[in-house]
């Protein structure tokens, strides 16, 4: 099930590039989306109900960790999926996209999926490196999809970053293999997560102290962790918004889930506080730098963006804290987070089509002219800020409590006092976007189209749902995948 969850998207993108006929291509988008996200959830219950699942000679394994990795991916393309549809009819309606570069938006979109999903099911960790090589390629060709200046001069920063990064990361690859090669012998599973998880395999603890390094700086620059995080608010406030949405929500923790495979085999050879350390120093910086940048911004898909460092830094500074509730609560601010800033991603697509512009200064009355998207932004900015009752309180409230759980007072209060900044900064920001009075030009009320509502009612669900009651299938998983961040084997 694993090969057909990587293969259902790329024949869907490939068959939308094939495929003249708008109406007929936006059906075959629309089923291979539907299809992939059953797919991955099919996998995802496998996993729950029955443990991890290793296949095709051992090519393939999907665990506990994968699981949380593949049902962020399922929900998050289903949503802008269909978002997609209206949001690339209208760019074409209104002459930003021709018919061409409709057909390598859907292609590209598709094969963009399939990549992520490869890094999440792949069992070998070179073949990790080169999916997340493969994310990037594949996904520079959306950030570029309109061929203006902004956009190629942000798609030539996403690469030239993220490959330097990328490389480094390579490195750290073929030192961890020196290593792995020496104590192993030479197979074509040396480099298999199956065997380098294994708690009792002793490597040499130099060169995997040096690999993880390389891997951090590397693996973290694709993450979007300060202070390699400058391709990420250009890259996402340049590309269409559900391919934002994408970048944000689903591709951050496909890097995120690289550092963390490498992480765990480190840790079981190491044994000490380097990892710990290097996970808090990066997160903390990420959160510290992202505020000035919030507060200062007038585009708010930058905003966002920089609210994304943000989330991935307090997201590393948990994984850094450690212990189960540190671990649990890691992986529950990546889903949740994930929902929650593509949700908000989608709907600054709706404010930017329907006012044209993406700066604060010029959306203004949000909540009058739009109704449906402002109740949306104002729910999503009010979420992702860690407000309660929403989903995010809860995972950070957690990541507090592990903190000084741990003994890491210090570390935690720096975390609380910056993200208290950062709620105080976007809400500045977005209560104008959402309340204030419009002046000058004046925008028709109403939304943009049904394709770019209805898709915002899901996660939306989920960002108010999993504020209030978490289910005890889902608490299960996730209680699963912290137990193999803790070196606990494959679940």
């Amino acid at each position: 099930m694993a090969l057909l969850a990587v293969m259902v998207p790329t024949v869907t993108g490939i068959l939308s590039f094939i495929i003249s006929p708008a109406r007929l291509r936006e059906f075959i988008h629309l089923v291979g989306s539907i299809a992939t996200s059953l797919i991955g959830l099919m996998l995802v219950w496998e996993v729950a109900k029955n443990g991890s699942i290793t296949s095709q000679n051992q090519f393939f394994h999907v665990d506990a960790l994968s699981a949380v990795i593949l049902m962020i991916i399922s929900i998050v393309s289903l949503t802008t999926s269909i978002h997609s549809v209206g949001y690339i009819r209208h760019e074409q309606q209104e002459g930003l996209l021709s018919g061409r570069q409709t057909r390598q938006y859907y292609m590209f979109y598709h094969l963009f999926i399939a990549t992520m999903v490869l890094v999440t099911v792949v069992n070998n960790m070179g073949l990790l490196w080169v999916g997340i090589e493969a994310t990037t390629v594949v996904s520079a060709f959306l950030v570029a999809i309109y061929k203006k200046g902004e956009a190629l001069e942000a798609t030539w920063k996403y690469l030239m970053i993220c490959s330097a990064g990328i490389a480094l990361a390579l490195l750290g690859v073929i030192i961890l293999y020196a290593s792995s090669i020496a104590k192993l012998g030479a197979s074509n599973q040396v480099l298999n997560w199956t065997v380098l998880s294994n708690a009792n395999l002793m490597l040499q603890p130099n060169l995997v102290a040096l690999s993880f390094v390389f891997i951090m700086v590397g693996f973290g620059t694709k993450v979007g962790l300060a202070p390699m995080h400058f391709w990420l608010p250009d890259a996402h406030s340049q590309a269409p918004s559900p391919v934002s949405a994408l970048l944000s929500g689903v591709l951050l923790n496909c890097a995120m889930l690289g550092l963390i495979r490498f992480g765990i085999v480190a840790e079981n050879t190491l044994h000490g506080q380097l990892i710990q350390h290097l996970f808090i120093g990066f997160g903390l910086l990420s959160v510290i730098l992202a505020f000035p940048f919030i507060l200062v911004q007038r585009d708010f898909k930058r905003m966002l963006a920089y609210s994304t460092v943000e989330h991935m830094g307090i997201i590393a500074v948990a994984l850094g804290i450690g212990g189960a509730l540190g671990y649990t609560a890691a992986l529950l601010q990546m889903f949740n987070h994930s929902i929650g800033k593509s949700m908000l991603f989608l709907s600054a697509g709706n404010v930017n089509q329907k006012y044209r512009s993406k700066q604060m200064p010029r959306v203004l009355a949000m909540l009058r002219i739009m109704p449906f998207t402002g109740v949306v932004f104002l729910v999503g900015t009010l979420a992702i800020t860690g407000v309660p009752p929403f989903n995010i309180f809860t995972s950070e409230f957690s990541i507090f409590v592990a903190g000084f759980q741990q003994g890491h007072a210090v570390a935690t209060s720096v975390l609380i006092l910056f993200i208290a900044f950062i709620f105080a900064a976007m809400m500045f920001q977005v209560m104008k976007m959402i309340f204030g009075e419009e002046v000058g030009e004046r925008v028709t009320r109403g939304e943009v189209s049904r394709w770019s509502v209805i898709p915002l009612v899901l996660p939306m669900a989920f960002v108010v749902a999993y504020g209030l009651y978490i289910p005890a299938s889902f608490t299960q998983l996730i209680h699963h995948a912290s137990y193999i961040l803790a070196g606990g084997g494959h679940v």
